[in-house]
């Protein structure tokens, strides 16, 4: 049971798509609405981009930049809580999140697809080069 679950979670990791469509299948079978449904998968599925980021530049660099991104998620916060309050002039923490987590996704989902584009065209060129 135990490999089972090892099995799914590493390619949920490996294979954030399979996660965003899994979360949407889930709520679009429970809630019948796909906006909500989608957003649900957006929601739950950027932990997993995170992580396959994480993995993709520790696999094609063989160093683990995970502070760095956590900076980048931290710097990202700070932007977002200063412009809401500039705007608003106040801060709202659940819109604030909201917005700081779905640009998160956008973010990470961006980073994901260039960093497998990236690993595949460098590991191509190494191989050939080796060959």
């Amino acid at each position: 049971m135990s490999s089972i679950l090892s099995t799914l979670l590493t390619l949920l990791f490996i294979m954030p798509f399979l996660g965003f469509l899994l979360v949407f299948l889930v709520f679009k079978l429970i809630t019948n609405d796909t906006r909500k449904s989608v957003h649900h998968a957006l929601d739950y599925s950027t932990i997993l981009f995170i992580i396959s980021v994480h993995f993709l530049v520790k696999t094609i660099w063989g160093n683990s930049f995970f502070w760095i991104i956590l900076l980048v998620m931290i710097f990202i916060a700070i932007i977002f809580v200063v412009v809401h309050w500039k705007v608003k002039d106040e801060i709202i923490l659940t819109k604030v999140m909201k917005g700081f987590w779905r640009f998160n996704f956008l973010l990470f989902f961006l980073a994901y697809i260039s960093l497998t584009l990236f690993g595949v065209i460098h590991r191509a060129i190494i191989f050939s080069l080796a060959s």
